[in-house]
């Protein structure tokens, strides 16, 4: 920060201190208060929309990596079992293809038409609030100079060309002030309406990249049934408890 900025800022900080005792009358705008409410709710809802579609993607990486070394566990089960390994192999293909298939067909899609547009979205907030920023620095000299001028009136100067020069002073303030702030005024609004046109397409890829990784997933995983025997398409609590039954009946189970 430059020397002149650092003055600058002690001075408006100073502002901001007298205006809170009463002591300068501060500029209130309801208008452009109520559209930096609904920029940064905005902004906030941007944020947070990014951090969930990142970690939605996290999330299915690690899913499927999970899904893999359960496959690869599983299928050493098999392995000693002739009746059973080819539904062991079966599903370790299945779960590759499907670890492959989201690396490449949800992976790399799902980032380009849904992570990095809305991150690019995300990236426009801080030169917004940046334009706010200086909006509210011009509003704090206008006012500032204002009182200035103010104080001039009320109480005349032995020099004549004091008033002068502060009228001046707080004219120039208010202009830069008013530019600043008719064109935010006016830009926000837009911006904030471009919301959804600009989420529509990125909302629409999400949904029909999970439509196809769920449907191929269901479908692959669905061709497994025929490896398995007929009559086990009953309740999978009575199976599992018959095997149990059958383990306890052997006399190693009941040695303690």
């Amino acid at each position: 920060m430059s020397w002149t900025s650092f003055k600058k800022s002690v001075n408006r900080t100073g502002t901001k201190i007298s205006q809170k005792i009463g002591a300068i009358e501060k500029t209130v705008d309801q208008d452009f208060d109520l559209e930096e409410q609904r920029i940064k709710s905005l902004e906030a809802k941007c944020e947070k929309l990014h951090k969930e579609t990142k970690g939605y993607l996290e999330s299915m990486r690690t899913l499927s990596s999970a899904q893999l070394r359960i496959a690869e566990t599983v299928n050493h089960f098999y392995e000693d079992s002739s009746d059973n390994s080819l539904v062991g192999n079966k599903y370790k293909e299945v779960i590759d293809r499907l670890d492959h298939d989201c690396r490449t067909y949800l992976d790399e899609p799902y980032r380009r038409t849904v992570n990095e547009p809305i991150g690019r979205l995300c990236d426009y907030f801080p030169d917004i609030n940046e334009a706010i920023k200086r909006r509210n620095n011009k509003l704090l000299d206008y006012d500032k100079q204002r009182a200035k001028a103010r104080k001039l009136i009320e109480k005349p100067p032995d020099d004549t060309t004091k008033l002068p020069r502060a009228e001046q002073a707080a004219n120039e303030a208010r202009e830069m002030y008013e530019s600043l702030n008719n064109q935010l005024c006016t830009e926000l609004p837009k911006l904030i309406d471009l919301r959804v046109p600009y989420i529509d397409p990125t909302f629409e890829a999400l949904v029909k990249i999970q439509l196809k990784f769920s449907q191929e997933s269901y479908d692959s995983l669905n061709s497994l049934k025929n490896h398995f025997p007929p009559n086990s398409e009953g309740p999978v609590d009575n199976n599992v408890d018959a095997v149990l039954q059958q383990m306890r009946d052997l006399a190693i189970c009941g040695m303690s």
